[in-house]
């Protein structure tokens, strides 16, 4: 994919991310099954560890707890992590959930 994502939301990279230990497989369009392991999440977007081959603007959808099914963008790689941004915005409530779902460990979950 030459041309790249167009987003519609802005890069913030700067956002605030969470620590997470979440599996989950992702669909790429070409590649098929993606096997992700979320490393980080914010209410934009994840870093994951264990990328198959792909390049910047690519997309995959998968499911989420709380929040569903969801479209995320490559905006980098580095050897086996990338970073992705999610289509939409998550609201911070459901934020908040996605977060205790995806981080076992309550000491690392925000605090409220």
């Amino acid at each position: 994919m030459s041309a790249g994502a167009q987003l519609t939301v802005t890069d913030k990279r700067r956002a605030a991310r969470h620590p997470a230990e979440y599996t989950v497989i992702a669909e790429h369009r070409q590649i098929g099954d993606v096997h992700l392991n979320i490393v980080n999440v914010s209410a934009q977007g994840f870093m994951a560890k264990g990328i198959a081959d792909m390049e910047r603007g690519e997309r995959i959808v998968m499911r989420l707890p709380v929040v569903g099914r969801i479209e995320a963008h490559l905006i980098w790689s580095h050897e086996d992590r990338a970073g992705f941004q999610f289509e939409r915005i998550i609201r911070l409530d459901d934020f908040l959930k996605l977060v205790d779902a995806m981080q076992p460990n309550p000491r690392l979950r925000p605090r409220r």
